[in-house]
């Protein structure tokens, strides 16, 4: 491990720094003087969804906390892109039954979704993840399983495993008999959730077994039909002959020594790379958290390879609010690339960082990610002020900047549920869009919609991706003459009393105070009367004008913020809408 610059570790007030203060213990324990390693895996199988990224956001943050303090780290991701092609997912373009034939190939062996860029399925679905990577600043080494595998980088792995086949053999069987059982702080898992906890490597949670009258933990890639579907029949020790048949017919005898077209189960590879690599910390879902899963069976095995089982929490769900829920074998699988389009980085860091792993939070979608910005906002506001809780402020400073670099940030962040109604109302048109939001604060104008960039951009892909058409805000084009004409004296009167301050007011605070306090001033009250001064009728008195403004604006009883929608309709058409 390098040394420390002298760097003192932040106060303990978070997790990460926890997490932080075990791993570089246990690193200098295990490997002094050299980089501390901490891991993630991920399978390109398909969408690499909102859930895998706490495979990659945990071990980042606390590798991202280690270098704050000046060591050296190394955060391996490795792409288990020699996975075997499981089954065909549900909604992704281009892809169809035909793609069944593919099932049991390597996933670099299976072709790429049509139109796709990219050489082979592995690689299509990697680019995505690693661009979102990019975005949220984590930095890492990736490791290519089909190159580690297929050059021959752990062929003297592989060799040892199989002369150490009946000590593998002898830990796998302890677990064999007994039933999987779920740990009962844990909630029952729906089908959904257990499809999403499909990650890395774990597909059936292999360990070679009922394979043949003999044990082996390897798994030849067939020299025919390119697929696993393969039995290994003999291995010689000494000379290091494999024979093996598949079920398409083929057989074949190679010299293990010399061959590198297959990879060891999924229960052995794991640990061979934790001894491999020296992995201090990797986390891992709680789907190889059960007894005889992965994570348990591989922290005996790791000590057949010399090497010790990393330190790391198991991570909980992600949930999502607005889309269906996670699932990597359905379409439509929220990915980060897809919270990447509504959300800023920092947001997106922010809910990973504030929660404990053992903790599962959602990811809003829906009207939701109004009030998360508006948290984010407010956080940021203390912050400025110094009057953030330390462990907030920790998990805003891990959210905003990198030990590397700090995220680009927007010059102006106006308010997401602002910029959404207005990119609802303008529907593209950019020079209203800069009207209305320099009217939001007359005397400090926007003088280009980039101060209000990438956060505007973000509200207005939200606007087109998430809402449905149906609840999209269409502006009237001629007064409702028949709602006008059956108005009473008291809704005349509130009309009047809006139009005639409409220019007086006319700023996003004008207009709240303005729209908020005609029902006040009918009643008698001032227009400055706090809800503690006033009667609990002012409320539904208030309700029901803004009913009537939405009616007679947008012909439906809500829509955006009142005085937002009138900053974005403009004072000309507010008055003739109203009857002025």
């Amino acid at each position: 491990m390098a040394q420390s610059t002298g760097a003192e570790p932040q106060e303990n007030t978070d997790w990460v720094s926890r997490f932080a203060d075990d791993v570089i213990a246990e690193s200098e324990r295990r490997a002094p003087g050299k980089p501390v390693v901490v891991a993630s895996g991920l399978s390109p199988s398909g969408p690499i969804h909102l859930g895998n990224l706490r495979e990659v956001m945990t071990p980042h943050l606390v590798a991202d906390e280690i270098r704050r303090r000046g060591y050296t780290v190394r955060h391996l991701i490795s792409w288990d892109d020699y996975d075997r092609y499981r089954k065909v997912p549900a909604g992704v373009a281009g892809v169809d039954a035909s793609w069944a034939e593919h099932i049991g190939k390597p996933l670099t062996s299976v072709p790429a979704p049509a139109g796709s860029a990219h050489p082979n399925w592995a690689e299509h679905f990697k680019a995505a993840m690693s661009e979102a990577l990019d975005q949220l600043g984590v930095e890492y080494d990736g490791i290519s399983q089909t190159e580690q595998y297929t050059s021959g980088v752990y062929r003297e792995q592989v060799l040892f495993a199989m002369k150490h086949r009946g000590d593998i053999d002898a830990v796998l069987a302890q677990y064999r008999t007994k039933p999987k059982t779920q740990k009962k702080s844990q909630k029952p898992l729906d089908e959904a959730e257990l499809e999403a906890a499909e990650g890395s490597g774990a597909a059936a949670e292999d360990d070679g077994s009922g394979s043949g009258a003999e044990y082996f933990p390897y798994k030849p890639y067939c020299g025919t039909c390119e697929k696993d579907l393969t039995t290994v029949t003999s291995y010689d020790d000494d000379t290091t002959k494999l024979s093996y048949v598949c079920q398409c017919g083929h057989t074949e005898t190679v010299r293990l020594s010399e061959y590198d077209r297959g990879k060891l189960v999924w229960k052995v590879d794991w640990p061979m790379r934790w001894a491999y690599e020296g992995v201090i910390f990797e986390p891992s879902g709680v789907d190889h958290s059960s007894p005889g899963s992965s994570f348990q069976v591989g922290g005996q095995i790791v000590g057949i390879f010399g090497g010790k089982q990393p330190i790391g929490p198991m991570y909980a769900f992600v949930g999502i609010s607005g889309m269906a829920k996670m699932s990597s074998s359905k379409g439509g699988v929220p990915t980060p690339a897809d919270a990447l389009q509504i959300m800023e980085p920092q947001l997106l860091r922010w809910l990973y960082a504030r929660r404990k792993p053992n903790q599962s939070f959602k990811i809003a979608f829906d009207q939701e990610i109004q009030r998360l910005y508006d948290e984010w906002d407010k956080l940021e506001a203390k912050v400025a002020d110094s009057t953030v809780l330390p462990a907030d402020q920790s998990a805003w400073s891990r959210a905003v900047r990198t030990a590397g670099r700090e995220l680009p940030r927007t010059p102006r962040p106006l308010p997401y549920r602002t910029l959404a109604s207005v990119a609802d109302i303008t529907a593209g048109h950019e020079d209203q869009a800069l009207r209305i939001l320099s009217d939001l604060d007359p005397a400090n104008p926007l003088a280009s919609l980039d101060e209000a960039r990438p956060r505007l951009d973000r509200a207005e892909a939200w606007i087109n991706t998430q809402v449905p058409a149906d609840q999209r805000t269409v502006v009237r084009d001629e007064p409702d003459a028949g709602l006008l004409g059956s108005l009473d004296d008291q809704a005349r009167d509130s009309l009047r009393l809006l139009l005639e301050g409409l220019d007086e007011h006319w700023s996003l605070d004008g207009l709240t105070h303005l729209v908020y306090g005609v029902p006040k001033v009918q009643a008698g009250f001032s227009a400055d009367a706090t809800p503690k001064e006033l009667p609990p009728e002012i409320k539904v008195a208030q309700r029901t004008f803004f009913a009537l403004l939405y009616q007679l604006l947008v012909s439906r009883d809500t829509g955006p913020r009142l005085p937002t929608l009138l900053l974005a309709v403009g004072a000309d058409r507010v008055r003739k809408l109203l009857g002025a």
